[in-house]
């Protein structure tokens, strides 16, 4: 889909959402190599100095999760969980951040000398939402409102109210349980 694929400083925010297919259960940061893989796809060394694998594994997941939670209430137009907001603040803090002007005298965030793994991952992510915000677009990522999908999505719709991954799927879906509830408690 796309239409659907964030724009680039959102870009690894939502492929990294959408390492897990809430539907079937699969995984792609647990499985032999994942987190490896998914790190080495996007230029990121791994491991992070003194870092395990499981420590970065559970490090991204948690990542992945509290951000999650921000796409979600994204979707909804509610306040970001308190517990995500807080679990971004540690994660964000450990990986930090530095200004780059660069040579046409405009500036550019980037990750901290020294980082590896995770904590690369994580400071790049946050650069791309300082981008995102600076630009308008960070509240049109959206995890779709299916308890069974939750696909990370950005939304280009005109007004910016879409709440499914996709009307023919997701939307098809809720729009037949409300019409069966209603036909249901008509009869």
């Amino acid at each position: 889909m796309a239409s659907r694929t964030a724009p680039d400083s959102l870009r690894w925010v939502q492929d990294l959402l959408n390492t897990l297919d809430i539907e079937t259960g699969e995984d792609a940061l647990t499985a032999d190599g994942g987190l490896g893989g998914f790190l080495r796809a996007h230029g990121v060394s791994e491991p992070g100095p003194g870092r395990g694998e499981s420590g970065e594994r559970r490090e991204v997941r948690e990542l992945r999760e509290a951000l999650r939670e921000v796409c979600l209430a994204h979707t909804a137009g509610t306040a970001v969980p308190e517990p995500a907001a807080r679990t971004l603040d540690r994660l964000f803090a450990a990986a930090p951040l530095v200004l780059a002007v660069q040579p046409d005298g405009g500036a550019a965030l980037r990750p901290a000398a020294g980082l590896g793994g995770a904590a690369y991952l994580t400071a790049r992510i946050a650069a791309g939402i300082a981008t995102a915000v600076a630009d308008g677009t960070w509240k049109r990522l959206k995890a779709c409102e299916a308890h069974d999908c939750r696909w990370v999505f950005y939304d280009r719709s005109p007004a910016g109210r879409s709440r499914w991954c996709s009307m023919a799927v997701c939307g098809s879906r809720a729009k037949m349980r409300t019409y069966r509830a209603r036909r249901a408690e008509s009869e």
